[in-house]
């Protein structure tokens, strides 16, 4: 199509991977992934213990006035590589979804170890939501101005990350030293936040 020719002229294809597991935020899996693959880059979803054609359950949350925000069943969302056989070396950017999935993710020391990889190779790393959860982890933060889910302001900081308050719930934060890294409070921010990450990629979609 004219679209995809448009697509092909003004990038090179890359090869993302999305880190994800049960009860991973809906929007902040589901629209990241249709997108990269609109785009016409390659991107992979994995979950430890999970391997190319298994599901993890999604969680969709939402903002209804309440002191937090309200949780819901989601859909069955694909993986499509094996974690346990994925070489991190071979993608060129890394997102971590939100949701409630990061706070055990984050137990998992494989998932880590890729984490720092991208980190360690100066790679694009978008971090949505609870997602920062595995950066604190990871302990990635340090020297790194960020924005994530509210909740989650005191470990940012403890971590050695800045936490910029300034950023609303549709924004993002870019923090390009000393490795690529966008963050956004929350699915509202998608539109911002996968823009800037495609930029980071090299990315660049013609009007």
């Amino acid at each position: 199509s004219d679209v995809a020719s448009l697509f092909r002229t003004t990038m090179a294809p890359k090869r993302i991977l999305m880190i994800v597991g049960d009860f991973v935020e809906d929007y902040e899996a589901m629209v990241p992934y249709q997108m990269l693959l609109m785009i016409g880059h390659h991107c992979d979803s994995v979950s430890p213990g999970k391997k190319a054609g298994d599901k993890v359950k999604t969680a969709i949350h939402d903002f209804e006035g309440d002191q937090t925000y309200t949780e819901k069943p989601g859909h069955n969302f694909a993986i499509t590589a094996a974690f346990d056989s994925i070489d991190p070396a071979s993608y060129d950017g890394l997102i971590i979804p939100g949701g409630r999935a990061p706070e055990y993710l984050r137990l998992n020391d494989r998932v880590l170890e890729i984490v720092k990889h991208f980190v360690d190779k100066k790679k694009p790393v978008a971090s949505i939501c609870h997602g920062p959860q595995v950066l604190t982890a990871a302990d990635v933060l340090k020297g790194h101005s960020l924005t994530a889910y509210s909740t989650l302001k005191p470990e940012v900081i403890a971590c050695g990350g800045k936490w910029d308050d300034s950023c609303p719930v549709d924004g993002v934060i870019f923090s390009a030293e000393p490795y690529p890294l966008v963050t956004g409070v929350a699915w509202p921010g998608h539109p911002k936040w996968m823009r800037r990450f495609l930029e980071c990629l090299g990315t660049k979609i013609d009007a």
